[in-house]
C-alpha cells in the first residue's frame, strides 16, 4: 500500500492519497497535470519534495530510488540496446540488498517473468529487434524484476496500437492481481480509467480534484473540470453550470422529458462504428457522439436531444 500525504506537486493544494494494494488506480489528467512529477516523486528519481510518502506502513520519503521497492515503466520503450533481453530484465535482480544472488535465482526469476509476458522465446535477442509491443513487455518485466511493492507506468501504453494495448491491459490485471501490487498508472486518456481503472484520482493544474470508482466520477463530477476529464471528447457546456456528455446526445428523442436543442452541423467524422457531429447550440461549440454511420451532413441543421437525468448540474 502506498499512501501519501500533502506532496507538493506545485499546484495550488498539496496532493494527499491512499492507494490501495492489489489495485489498480488510474491517475488521470492533462498534459502538465502533475502526473509525472508524482510519479517521479513515488520512484524516488527528484529530490524529495515536500510531503511524506508511506509504502506498506515505512516512511521512504527520505530513500533513494535505488532503496525504495518501486518499479517504474514510462511510455517510451526504455530498454538497454546493447543487453540482451534477459540481460535487461535481469539488471534489477544482480545485486539485491547488498549481495550478490547467484545466478540459477536469477534465471530462474527473469525466465519467470518472461514467461508470464509472452516473451520467453526473446531472452537472446536485443531490443532494437522486437515490436513494439515486445520491447514494453521487457520494460514491464524488468520492473517487475525488482520485486517492490508499487508499481508507476507512465502511460505505457500510448504509443501502441490498439490490439496490443487490450492485450497488455489483460496481461497487467491478472499480474496485479496474483502478486497484489499497489500500481499507479497514470494517463491522459479516460478509456484507461473505465478499462483498467479500480479506483480514479483526477489531477488538475497539479492538484486532486476528485478520487473514486470510475464509475462514481463520470456519474457525479464534483466541477467541469471533473467531468471533462472522464469524457471523450470533452464534455459540452450548456451553460455555467449544465453539463452533457457527447455520447449522451441523440438525433430523435426517446421520452416525452427528453430536453431539445437546435444546432447547425459545422463537420462530420466518423469510424464505422460511430459518429462525431461538430455542432454549434446556442453559440457555443458542441459534440455529439453517435452509434454507427449517421446521414447528416456538414451545414445542415438538426435537433438534438439528452435525457433530463443525463443533464450535469454542478454546484447544485
Amino acid at each position: 500500500m502506498l499512501n501519501i500525504r500533502a506532496l507538493d506537486l506545485g499546484g495550488p493544494q498539496a496532493f494527499s492519497h491512499r492507494f490501495a494494494e492489489g489495485a489498480i488506480t488510474v491517475v488521470l489528467g492533462r498534459n502538465n497535470a502533475g502526473k509525472t512529477r508524482l510519479a517521479r516523486a513515488v520512484a524516488g528519481l527528484d529530490p524529495s519534495p515536500p510531503g511524506t510518502l508511506f509504502i506498506n506502513g515505512n516512511d521512504v520519503s527520505g530513500l533513494s530510488a535505488r532503496r525504495r521497492r518501486v518499479g517504474l515503466v514510462y511510455q517510451a520503450f526504455v530498454n538497454y540496446p546493447n543487453w540482451s533481453v534477459f540481460d535487461n530484465i535481469a539488471s534489477p535482480l544482480a545485486a539485491k540488498g547488498g549481495k550478490r544472488k547467484e545466478k540459477s535465482e536469477i534465471a530462474r526469476t527473469v525466465r519467470a517473468l518472461a514467461d508470464r509476458l509472452q516473451i520467453g522465446e526473446l531472452l537472446d535477442r536485443r531490443p532494437e529487434s522486437l515490436s513494439g509491443g515486445q520491447q514494453q513487455r521487457v520494460a514491464i518485466a524488468r520492473a517487475l524484476a525488482q520485486q517492490g511493492d508499487v508499481l508507476v507506468m507512465d502511460e505505457p501504453l500510448v504509443n501502441l496500437d490498439y490490439k496490443l494495448r487490450e492485450e497488455l491491459t489483460l496481461q497487467l490485471r491478472e499480474i496485479v492481481q496474483a502478486d497484489e501490487l499497489t500500481v499507479l498508472y497514470l494517463t491522459s486518456d479516460p478509456k484507461d480509467a473505465f478499462t483498467l481503472g479500480d479506483q480514479v484520482v483526477l489531477l488538475h493544474d497539479r492538484a486532486k480534484l476528485q478520487s473514486g470508482t470510475p464509475l462514481d466520477l463520470y456519474n457525479a463530477p464534483v466541477s467541469p473540470e471533473a467531468a471533462d476529464l472522464m469524457s471523450d471528447p470533452g464534455v459540452n457546456r450548456l451553460d455555467d453550470q449544465t453539463l452533457v456528455r457527447p455520447e449522451h446526445l441523440r438525433l430523435a428523442p426517446q421520452a416525452d422529458t427528453d430536453v431539445p436543442f437546435d444546432a447547425e452541423v459545422n463537420s462530420v467524422e466518423t469510424s464505422g462504428a460511430e459518429t462525431f457531429l461538430h455542432c454549434r447550440v446556442n453559440e457555443s461549440d458542441c459534440v455529439a457522439r453517435l452509434p454507427g454511420m449517421v446521414p447528416v451532413e456538414a451545414g445542415s441543421k438538426v435537433r438534438l436531444y439528452v435525457g433530463r437525468d443525463d443533464l450535469i448540474h454542478i454546484g447544485t
